[in-house]
């Protein structure tokens, strides 16, 4: 919701103010304005007020806080990249040949099913509760992971690490909004993400190594991290629970019973398709058609029904967040193409080793937490998305358009700076987008606003290997017969060229060179019309930014669930003088104000 901007930073007693501009679809709300006591930008307990300057300085337990929220980052994005390189292993000691499907999917199913309940969870309990509860939960899961004698206890502990994982990736948006104003949180979230993103980089090349060696350290290597991240938090996460008058009992509770088996339904025909069963099967058709219809059951029975949706109507209310939904969608989409099949152009089309695949992804990795760092910075200073969406998409469109000129003598400089182009784009959008969808939506929604968010960009990356995938497969079964062996035919046919890609390195050598030469170059087709998709969602989402309206981004900050003024905990203070001194009890008691200094 904008905001007129002050030019002072001196705090004031509260007084009647005229409400702010409201942005279209968004609900008029007024708080008072937060006075600090020793200078610190924290919110009192109960939402007290004092006169005296406000410092720009943000207190020690802020930077606790958000050195929590990146180790968890780190730790919930490492465990979703590491396993890929050593689930065969894994696989292949635990006998789960058989369950390999789930083996390889249960964690995003968990992740992303729950996120909803946990958006709404921390709007009833508060944010340090649910924190501290995802926290334990992914640290048993990754015990129970690390332990596990057969498949059936390695799935119920990856089961149990996706939904704390899940829960920690709405919990850090929604904490981090808590934090700082709108304007600033993109250069927040990046630096926070930027650990998420180091972790995206290692997790191959770490799980690589430890599959080698002892892959349940995979697992085992989170429990002291784990305990680190909860004990700051137990230690310095002390913030407002909010005033709401919602118990456990308003939970939506019809709604999650509907959401969550729909989206584990849709995710089971997504997942199997192509790979356990042929696209036509109906053990395919029926998972993604019977999900289909009761998440459309989900969304009227949030509309017309639910007392308390956990995905309230409104958030889609306006063209900005709709726009940003969808913007933020199509990012997931081409960041997990890209990050999918660079490596098997490196391990199928260049040769390398898994490792090495690694290490040549780098510049994708490390530059696209440099950009969406630069992304924050930029947004925190102009306070214009709009523009930066549109050069980001723009960016992307023309980085998929150099990977088409991708081919096997392609000089290593040269994929090199595609990579870098293609993460100038794509980057910025990490940090950027969250904040234009909170612009146009009141604060009272942050954390449903926030939960939908982290859904769309899960769901995002779910897609991004899907339909990618299908295309991928699709060009290289119609290409096979430029392949003169049979046998390998045979082998690379019906998806067996993504995992062939990983054997490369060891066949080559051995290989007949003109035989060989066959086989990169239908990778280099089939490759193109992967890079071809990511050029056509780059453009549409480009097009999409018109759509979105330039609104202005506050630099207050307007919470219920800031940092406890320290030494007011349980301090009593008259809520209704307040809610009378202002004019609006939606947001008053236990609500806060102050002016962003950095």
């Amino acid at each position: 919701m904008p905001y007129t901007e002050r030019p002072s930073l001196i705090y004031k007693k509260p007084t009647p103010e005229k409400p702010p501009a409201v942005a279209p679809g968004a609900t008029s709300t007024t708080t008072t304005t937060m006075s600090s006591v020793s200078g610190s930008p924290d919110a009192a307990d109960d939402g007290g007020t004092s006169t005296s300057k406000k410092s720009s300085k943000k207190p020690a337990r802020f930077w606790m806080i958000i050195v929590a929220l990146s180790l968890l980052a780190f730790l919930s994005s490492l465990d979703a990249m590491i396993i890929g390189t050593a689930l065969p292993t894994i696989t292949a000691e635990i006998d789960g040949a058989s369950v390999y499907v789930w083996i390889a999917n249960c964690f995003v199913f968990a992740a992303s099913a729950v996120q909803p309940l946990i958006g709404q969870l921390a709007d009833i309990l508060g944010r340090k509760m649910p924190t501290v509860g995802c926290v334990v939960l992914f640290t048993v899961g990754s015990g129970i992971a690390g332990g596990a004698a057969n498949a059936a206890m390695f799935i119920v502990g990856r089961v149990i690490q996706g939904v704390g994982a899940g829960g920690i990736y709405v919990l850090i948006d929604i904490v981090v909004c808590d934090l700082v104003p709108l304007r600033n949180r993109g250069k927040w979230l990046a630096i926070i993400n930027a650990w998420a993103g180091v972790a995206a980089a290692l997790g191959p090349v770490l799980g690589g190594a430890l599959g080698q060696h002892n892959w349940r350290w995979i697992f085992y290597m989170n429990l002291p991290i784990c305990g680190i991240a909860l004990l700051t938090i137990l230690l310095f996460m002390h913030v407002n629970r909010g005033d709401s008058a919602l118990g456990i009992s308003s939970l939506d509770v019809i709604g999650n019973l509907i959401f969550i088996p729909s989206i584990i339904s849709v995710l089971i025909g997504l997942v199997t398709g192509g790979v356990v069963h042929p696209w036509s099967s109906f053990r395919v058709i029926v998972p993604i058609v019977l999900g289909a219809i009761g998440w459309i059951c989900f969304h009227l029975h949030q509309h017309f029904l639910a007392s308390n949706p956990s995905i309230p109507s409104r958030l889609f209310s306006n063209r900005t967040s709709a726009t940003a939904y969808i913007l933020s969608f199509l990012s997931s989409v081409l960041l997990q193409t890209a990050g999918l099949f660079l490596p098997v152009y490196f391990q199928a089309v260049l040769n390398t080793t898994v490792m090495d695949s690694g290490v040549y992804f780098l510049p994708f990795a490390i530059g696209t937490l440099f950009f969406a760092a630069m992304g924050g910075v930029l947004l925190s200073s102009f306070g214009a998305y709009r523009p930066i969406h549109a050069v980001s998409f723009a960016l992307s469109a023309v980085g998929f358009a150099l990977f088409t000129l991708l081919q096997s003598n392609t000089p290593k400089v040269s994929w090199a700076w595609f990579q870098l182009i293609m993460v100038m784009g794509l980057g910025p959008t990490v940090s950027t987008v969250l904040p234009a969808i909170l612009v146009g939506l009141r604060q009272s929604d942050v954390a449903a606003a926030t939960a939908a968010f982290s859904f769309i960009k899960t769901f995002g990356f779910v897609w991004g290997v899907t339909i990618p995938s299908i295309i991928f497969n699709g060009v290289f079964d119609s290409n096979l017969p430029l392949i003169s062996s049979a046998e390998l035919r045979s082998q690379l046919a019906n998806g067996g060229a993504y995992a062939f890609a990983s054997q490369a390195n060891s066949l080559a050598p051995t290989a007949d060179p003109v035989l060989w030469s066959e086989i990169v170059q239908v990778y280099v087709t089939s490759l193109k019309a992967v890079w071809w998709w990511g050029l056509g969602l780059s453009i549409l989402a480009t097009f999409l930014v018109a759509i979105e309206d330039h609104l202005d981004m506050s630099t207050e900050l307007e919470t219920k669930y800031g940092l406890q003024e320290s030494g007011t905990e349980g301090k009593k203070i008259d809520r209704q003088a307040q809610v009378d001194s202002v004019g609006d009890s939606d947001t008053a008691p236990g609500s806060f104000r102050w002016k962003a200094g950095s």
